[in-house]
């Protein structure tokens, strides 16, 4: 009997040891591969099932029981789910399915989440550092070198890009905050800083205002208690905002086509940027006013505008071009499951940051729901998957971080148990 027992023992210790493996390759290759375009559930993704696989080994279903407590967990659950039943009053079902396949892009932050422990935290940061930094260098390249905005060989837009860029330069601006150590502390400085440059050059207006307020919010959060310090950081960034500015011909370009927007407006002309965006929001609203409740059905919001276009104030927008997306995050749930879906898109925000703040990262998850709040008026920030991911990856490893640090702040005796 006692052979028996000694001959399973090592056997478990392998199979642990091998799920350990699986569960840090999954992480490290996620970080790497989740710029890929159309990386989802319903996607043939290797990186993507690799980490389900790795959950799913490592016990992931009975870790789901725990951290189903947690609020923003929970709303990720209720507004997957929500987004799902509004299909049954979807006039297009097909439609309502590919609409919610992007917002079930919130699910993959529990499988990685439940994944991230102490000892699999440096592979998780590793692959995120490796593939932010792939990404950034190419971006660079294709701005600066070729001229163009985004990058296409990742078919990844401008606004994407510059989404990525601001979530980098308010990271690295927090983590330059708390170092102690000055040479890691300068070195991160200055990346913020040649970040926040090159999203200048991007011409992404709203994306770049929503980095500035951010950037502000976090300024004043870590240095209002030190006066001094607070001006002075202030000072220096609009310091450097105004050069950047300045020196931007994507930026001068995108003010001037803002003046000359409003011109066109006042004359009637809705066939521009800001005119398309008015028009979609005037829409949307009167079709959430229609249906306040429980909207229209996933997958109609598109639908209703290129309809009501043709008679809605006697067809002031029937001329614009069709539409992809409201550009803005409330109006578009809204319009797919009214009241009930803006509700719990409110509480998933303020779920967001409880989970950081009950780790003590109330400064960094303001930071964040700004951002998210902000982007998310002029944009849709479900078609970002891969800013979604990257949010979502930055939020779990600010977790596991501060998990580790209170780990190692404790007697080695109580660690190992």
């Amino acid at each position: 009997m006692f052979k028996e027992s000694t001959n399973i023992f090592p056997s478990q210790q392998n199979i642990y040891a091998w799920n350990n493996l699986l569960a840090k390759s999954a992480l490290f290759l996620f970080g790497i591969a989740l710029w890929q375009k159309g990386l989802s559930f319903y996607t043939y993704s290797f990186s993507h099932y690799l980490l389900l696989l790795a959950w799913f080994l490592d016990g992931g279903l009975s870790k789901l029981r725990i951290m189903i407590k947690e609020p923003f967990v929970t709303a990720i659950l209720i507004l997957c789910s929500i987004m799902a039943l509004g299909i049954l009053w979807s006039d297009d079902p097909n439609h309502g399915f590919r609409t919610w396949r992007r917002y079930s892009a919130f699910l993959i932050f529990i499988p990685y989440l439940a994944l991230l422990n102490k000892n699999r935290l440096h592979w998780a940061i590793g692959g995120i550092l490796i593939g932010y930094s792939l990404v950034l260098a190419m971006g660079i390249y294709q701005r600066f070198i070729l001229n163009a905005q985004g990058i296409s060989p990742l078919g990844l837009p401008y606004l994407h890009f510059s989404s990525m860029l601001g979530i980098g330069f308010l990271s690295t601006l927090y983590l330059s905050g708390i170092m102690n150590n000055n040479k890691i502390k300068l070195s991160l400085y200055f990346l913020s800083i040649f970040l926040l440059f090159v999203q200048f050059h991007q011409d992404a207006r709203g994306i770049l205002i929503a980095t500035i307020i951010s950037s502000i919010v976090l300024i004043s959060l870590m240095y209002i208690k030190k006066l001094k310090v607070f001006f002075a950081a202030i000072a220096i960034f609009f310091i450097l905002s105004s050069i950047f500015a300045y020196s931007s011909s994507n930026f001068q370009e995108r003010t001037m086509q803002a003046k000359s927007n409003i011109e066109s407006l006042r004359s009637g002309n809705y066939d521009t940027s800001l005119g398309l965006r008015l028009a979609w929001w005037d829409v949307g609203l009167h079709g959430i006013s229609e249906r306040p409740l429980l909207g229209h059905g996933t997958g109609m919001a598109v639908n209703y505008f290129n309809k009501s276009a043709e008679t809605y104030k006697n067809g002031l927008y029937k001329n614009l071009k069709k539409l992809v997306h409201y550009h803005n995050d409330w109006i578009e749930i809204g319009m797919h499951i009214g009241a009930l879906g803006l509700i719990t898109y409110a509480y998933l925000l303020w779920g967001w940051f409880q989970i950081l703040k009950s780790h003590q990262l109330s400064i960094p998850g303001a930071t964040l729901i700004c951002f998210v709040f902000l982007c998310g008026i002029t944009d849709l920030l479900v078609f970002f998957r891969q800013i979604i991911y990257l949010l979502l990856v930055i939020t779990a490893i600010g977790i596991c971080w501060h998990k580790a640090q209170k780990i190692n702040s404790m007697p080695t005796s109580l660690q190992k148990n």
